[in-house]
Formats: structure tokens, C-alpha cells, sequence
């Protein structure tokens, strides 16, 4: 059965999240470790649990969520992956790391770049990339059909959608393509956002102020 962990990294509370199956492969989300104690904290869970990460996925390309994305690329030689419209904001993140208290040596370079529709393999097990734009150009949800979830980074939280007033954002776009894209998928659907508490795709239709 796949197994979803989540970390909380960061001053600025990110969730990461290491999602694995049987076989011991496992995929990590929004790499956000920004120290060594919140480092080993991620490598200690890998090596207790005999994991073997194949790539790192990112939801968007903002500082939060990707200070620890070079450190865990190197230390375990795996390709970093996320959404060409995120370029900008990767060729931004050193000055953005300065006006918000960061410290990043050294940014992410792509190996690859992941578009709506494809398939990200781990072990036995897939997630498919749905393209929300909104909260960032290129925003990228994950869903995880098997285990009835969806990794949402910034597009959806519980009552509540990402900020849209920063560079690439646009809010009309983003409840759009919540409306179309997210609130479509299976109400039972488990949200596990890029900051706080998990949700429920029924629970947001019914309820979240933003998407009335």
C-alpha cells in the first residue's frame, strides 16, 4: 500500500512529501528542508524506511518550496522536474531568497520539464500532473489516482486558494481552473496542500468562500 509523509519545513511551514509504494521507490514533492536538522529529518525517514528516492517533483518554483531541492538532488543524484513556466522564478530565486530571509547558494536547475497529462513513475505506481496555473505560471498539482489524492502545492487549501499577486499570478485563471480541473475529480478525493491541513475536494465544493 503507498505511503504518504509529510514533513513541515521551513519559517514559512512548507509541506513537503515523500510518496512511496511497495517497492520501495519513492517520489519527494516540494523539496523545502532549509537547514541541516530539517535535512537529516528527511534522510533519516528515507533510510529507517529503506526508500530509494527517483526523482523530485515540484509543484511550483517558489523559494519556500524549493530551498532544499539542490541538497536533496545531490545527495541522492535524482532529477529535479516541475513545470517550464516556472523558469522565471527560478532564475528569480536568489534575489527573491534575499527579500525573504533565505539563504540559497545554489538554485535547481531542471533535468526535465513536466507538462499536463504526463505520467511521473515510482515503482509500481504513477502520479499524473494537472496544470493549474493561478497562483504561479506554472503550478502543477499532482494526483495520485491510486491513492485518491492530490498533491496541491499552492492552487487549493482548506477554505482557501493560493495568493495570486505575485509575478505569473492571476486569479481569475486560478479559480477557473480549480472549477474546472480539481472540483471535477472525485469528491472523496484527499487534498494535501503546500501549507496547512489536509481537505477534502467535497469539502472545498461545499465550502470554500473562494469557489462559490
Amino acid at each position: 500500500m503507498p505511503i504518504l509523509k509529510t514533513f513541515v519545513f521551513n519559517s514559512f511551514s512548507v509541506n513537503t512529501y515523500i510518496l512511496s509504494d511497495e517497492t520501495g521507490e519513492a517520489l519527494i514533492v516540494d523539496p523545502a528542508c532549509s537547514n541541516e536538522k530539517e535535512f537529516n529529518s528527511l534522510t533519516e525517514y528515507i533510510e529507517t524506511n529503506k526508500l530509494v528516492p527517483v526523482k523530485i517533483i515540484n509543484t511550483h518554483g517558489h523559494i519556500d518550496h524549493i530551498v532544499g531541492a539542490c541538497r536533496v538532488m545531490g545527495h541522492y543524484n535524482i532529477p529535479f522536474l516541475i513545470h517550464s513556466g516556472e523558469q522565471y522564478n527560478l532564475d528569480k530565486a536568489k534575489q527573491t531568497a534575499l527579500i525573504f530571509g533565505f539563504e540559497i547558494d545554489e538554485v535547481p536547475v531542471p533535468s526535465g520539464f513536466l507538462n499536463e497529462g504526463d505520467k511521473i513513475a515510482f515503482g509500481n505506481s504513477f502520479v499524473e500532473a494537472i496544470h493549474v496555473p493561478g497562483h504561479s505560471e506554472g503550478s502543477l498539482v499532482y494526483y495520485f489516482i491510486e491513492g485518491n489524492l492530490i498533491i496541491a502545492g499552492d492552487v487549493l487549501f482548506r477554505g482557501s486558494v493560493g495568493r495570486s499577486d505575485l509575478p505569473g499570478g492571476n486569479h481569475h485563471t486560478l479559480i477557473t481552473g480549480i472549477k474546472n480541473k480539481l472540483l471535477a475529480l472525485p469528491g472523496n478525493t484527499t487534498v494535501y496542500c503546500g501549507h496547512g491541513p489536509t481537505t477534502t475536494i467535497a469539502a472545498e465544493h461545499d465550502t470554500n468562500p473562494f469557489l462559490v
